[in-house]
């Protein structure tokens, strides 16, 4: 069905308006609307409409890298190179890709013009369908291939497809609180659907249709904002099914005295690079932690959440977050890992893993971070973050030790502790070699497991720790870290319980840490450095452990984390997006230049094979054009309109050519026959035309002589 007069103007009109472009708009309008004045006509062929939409495509491509390349949305200090690379670049390239996006779809009408002003234009008033359908391209290749017949293809109209994104494009505008987008829209939709009214019913009863859906999708869209908000608090429950279990950084419930083996996942959780080809740091602490509860085995912060004081980002730099300002630092990793908890507000948390000594974070797109006085980060922002932790030895963000809770001792683990002192027979007061002897005891003396069979139950007069220390003496970290703190502070040096990740998996562009490198570990009190230091009791036997429990599947199962990865990556805008646009041009790229190499190259073939269709064709090789050539040297020359009837008479003029005459008429009809008879010669009469011509051609010859002697 045609447009409706006028509406297609009328939409180029009100999409100029609404992006700005109104003097654009109004002459795109006037182009379009000028076809019912001018009654001019071009003769487009398919070939014709592809070669205009390979040039919208090329148009609209131009127009997307134009709009990367010259936003500025990020502000004035936003360029090439600082979308890559240093502060802010996530931010910068999240917020110039948006702009691209938008631009383009805001230049839809443009890019898509030419397209439909060719249609307006061709006498054909349409588009084969074979132009957007590979089936009825199909159709029409085997239709041709059995019956030798052109299939008839159905034409589409596409002003109403270009009338809806027009709409479509208008709509991508700022929000200026008015209602006035919607009502006109309304008007320039109600005007569209016209044409299609029923005319079973009056004009009345359809347009009081038409208020009242306007009316319902008027009320609908208010809705939208709150149903927008709810499906964004589902979307973030559903993101976090693919990332790992959080870390309370009030309480850490342990494994210890557990019956069973530790099943810990190989999922890759948090991913490293480090500059220059530098060692990662060992540890990445989450939490520490310094009351210890037996009787369920628990680890507890010695202060409330409320313990927790925010930290100020510098004002120079809003991803800059300076956690020990004056520090200097000798170490730098770049971290990417997931926020898997929720704050009030349903935006992601999470604790953040970090090498000991982190004296600031840069880069670090976060809504808020806070610190406690366990050494704790808790960062809100997007659910993937991605940061640089600079570090060094020494001072820590973590407060100096409790006079209460980093010596506290339940009573009821105190006698295994004596019994463990007195075996190791320390004579010295010194504390290194106190942490030497400690760190030897454990090594020679225990062995590391996770699993704990029916005969390490404790029973009910020993705790799990007292077992594990002075019976079993073989079992996890969790042991291990809980039994080096409570036996230093048995030994009057303060410590605390650490949770964290052991980094020791090297790939091939950094560093990985999987569910199962989480560790725990204990903290001691250096008081000549005034800081905490990390102390690992643990046999470095168990890296060895975990391990070799890898799935024969690792290698897909890393795959597919790298893919979700990038996928989180460019969910939470924490990805060099311009790379991800300009690697995806490439394939466009290379398959637009395929199929203008192809088709060209499917076009030469074609005429090669109508020239040599040509070449062939039935009668090109006869004789007769040989006595051709001879009469038109003998200066008879036959002129391209000239009939061979006609030719002959005129040639038999000439003198000498008498005794020709004869044979050259019977040459003339067998040669009409081998030439245009559908049927062809027989191979007799192949013969006789070929002695014909030979005896045409003797006999030109002789009289050719006879004139000579004469």
């Amino acid at each position: 069905m045609k447009m409706p007069p006028l509406l297609l103007g009328a939409v180029l009109l009100f999409w100029g308006w609404q992006s700005d472009l109104l003097l654009l708009g109004a002459i795109m309008g006037l182009i379009l609307e000028g076809a019912r004045v001018v009654t001019t006509r071009w003769e487009f062929t398919e070939v014709d409409f592809r070669r205009t939409a390979m040039f919208c495509t090329l148009l609209s491509l131009t127009l997307a890298v134009y709009a990367f390349a010259t936003s500025d949305e990020g502000g004035p200090t936003v360029t090439i190179g600082n979308l890559f690379h240093g502060p802010g670049a996530a931010r910068n390239a999240a917020i110039t890709t948006i702009h691209t996006a938008t631009s383009w779809l805001r230049w839809l009408p443009i890019i898509l013009f030419l397209f439909v002003a060719a249609q307006i234009y061709s006498t054909r008033a349409a588009i084969p369908l074979t132009m957007f359908s590979m089936y009825w391209r199909w159709r029409v290749r085997q239709e041709k291939k059995h019956t030798g017949r052109d299939l008839a293809v159905p034409n589409i109209n596409v002003s109403y497809p270009y009338f809806i994104i027009c709409l479509f494009s208008s709509s991508i505008h700022s929000n200026d609180g008015s209602n006035t987008f919607f009502w006109c829209a309304c008007l320039l939709v109600g005007w569209a659907i016209l044409p299609f009214r029923s005319h079973r019913y009056g004009i009345m009863v359809w347009a009081l249709a038409l208020a009242v859906a306007v009316t319902a999708s008027f009320w609908g869209q208010m809705g939208i904002g709150f149903i927008q908000k709810e499906a964004e608090r589902y979307d973030m429950k559903w993101m976090m099914r693919f990332m790992r279990p959080s870390t309370d950084p009030r309480e850490a419930l342990t494994a210890i005295g557990q019956i069973g083996q530790l099943e810990l996942s190989s999922s890759i959780v948090i991913r490293l690079k480090t500059e220059n080809k530098e060692l990662p740091p060992t540890y990445l602490r989450e939490a520490s932690y310094q009351i210890f509860h037996s009787r369920n085995n628990e680890w507890f912060a010695g202060g409330p959440r409320s313990d927790f004081e925010p930290v100020v980002a510098l004002l120079t730099n809003q991803l800059s977050w300076p956690l020990l300002p004056g520090k200097s630092t000798t170490s730098s990793v770049n971290i990417a890992c997931y926020l898997n908890g929720h704050a009030m507000d349903a935006n992601p948390e999470g604790l953040l893993p970090l090498p000991p000594g982190s004296a600031s974070l840069d880069n670090l797109n976060a809504y808020l971070l806070q610190k406690s006085p366990q050494g704790d980060i808790i960062a809100e922002g997007p659910g993937l973050v991605i940061f640089d932790a600079r570090y060094g030895p020494g001072e820590t963000v973590d407060s100096a030790p409790d006079t209460n809770w980093d010596y506290y001792v339940p009573t009821n683990e105190r006698p295994a502790m004596q019994q463990v002192i007195a075996e190791m027979k320390l004579h010295s007061h010194d504390e290194k070699k106190v942490l030497n002897s400690v760190a030897v005891f454990f090594q020679k003396n225990f062995s590391y497991s996770v699993w704990l069979g029916p005969d390490k139950v404790p029973t009910t007069n020993e705790t799990a720790v007292s077992r594990f220390l002075l019976s079993s003496r073989n079992g996890h970290c969790e042991y291990f870290a809980t039994a080096t703190v409570l036996l230093l502070r048995e030994l009057k040096i303060p410590a605390r319980y650490a949770v964290g990740y052991y980094v020791h998996e090297a790939t091939h562009n950094g560093y990985v840490v999987r569910e199962r490198d989480a560790h725990a570990w204990c903290l001691v009190w250096n008081a000549e450095k005034k800081a905490w230091e990390d102390f690992d009791t643990t046999p470095g036997s168990w890296v060895g452990i975990e391990g070799g429990r890898m799935s024969r599947m690792q290698s897909f199962w890393d795959f597919w984390s790298w893919v979700r990865f990038q996928i989180a990556k460019f969910r939470w805008g924490q990805g060099n997006v311009r790379d991800y646009i300009f690697w995806g041009m490439i394939p466009v790229l290379v398959v637009l230049m395929a199929q203008l190499i192809f088709s060209r190259r499917g076009r030469q073939k074609k005429q090669k094979q109508m020239i040599e269709a040509a070449v062939f064709w039935p009668g090109l090789d006869s004789e007769f054009y040989a006595l051709e050539r001879k009469l038109a040297q003998r200066g008879v020359p036959r002129p391209a309109n000239e009939p061979l009837s006609d030719w002959i008479t005129r040639a038999m003029e000439n003198p000498g050519m008498e005794d020709v005459r004869g044979p050259l008429n019977e040459l003339l009809r067998l040669h009409y026959r081998y030439r245009f008879d559908p049927r062809g010669l027989s191979d007799s009469e192949r013969a006789l035309l070929t002695q014909k011509a030979r005896d045409c051609l003797e006999a030109l010859s002789r009289a050719e002589d006879a004139v000579v002697k004469r």
